[in-house]
């Protein structure tokens, strides 16, 4: 899957509805022009959800077939996006519950990439593990709305939306994991200077 060709301006609700309409009417080359629209900020979310490159492009590609086996239940006078981010949100939380039932443990993205330098890999890895770690420690709705905000800048009323809570919640999450946050690193700059 190709995750960087993707438009991230958001198109006007009227063109937004022609193009499902399209869709809806059996046009491939207008569902094409759906998942070009979505499929960046759809994989920013399976990632954050699942954290390893191939089932995340899976969960997307699943996700959009969900979504347009189910797109004459859409409402066109919506967004679509966060319509379809909330299919992405729902069935990469349907992964984890599998994932977790079958009790694997996924390789890192990073295991033999070969053009990373030892040295380079190493102090890569070792802040990785540290974020990592850091992140661990929220809860799974702190984690999930520092990494959709913070990183892959969705804005407070979209991650509300993906995530079925009110905004308010959203930025009261956001406020109490970004202190977690600061609390877990501040310990390891201070072990890092010594």
């Amino acid at each position: 899957m190709d995750r960087g060709s993707d438009d991230s301006s958001v198109p006007a609700p009227a063109d937004e509805g022609r193009l499902i309409e399209r869709v809806r009417d059996g046009d491939q080359q207008a569902f094409g022009e759906l998942v070009r629209r979505y499929q960046r900020r759809a994989f920013a979310i399976a990632y954050r959800l699942l954290r390893h490159t191939q089932d995340a492009e899976d969960l997307v590609q699943d996700s959009f077939i969900a979504a347009l086996d189910r797109l004459d239940s859409f409402d066109i006078a919506r967004p679509f996006g966060p319509w379809f981010f909330r299919i992405v949100m729902n069935r990469g939380r349907n992964a984890i519950a599998a994932r977790r039932v079958r009790g694997t443990e996924m390789l890192p993205d990073d295991v033999a990439h070969p053009s990373a330098s030892p040295a380079r890999a190493l102090e890569q890895r070792e802040l990785g593990a540290r974020i990592d770690t850091a992140l661990d420690e929220l809860t799974d709705r702190q984690r999930l709305v520092v990494q959709l905000h913070e990183i892959d800048g969705f804005t407070t009323a979209e991650v509300a939306g993906m995530l079925t809570i009110a905004e308010p919640t959203v930025r009261w999450t956001l406020h109490a994991a970004r202190k977690r946050l600061r609390e877990e690193l501040a310990g390891w700059r201070g072990t890092d200077n010594d």
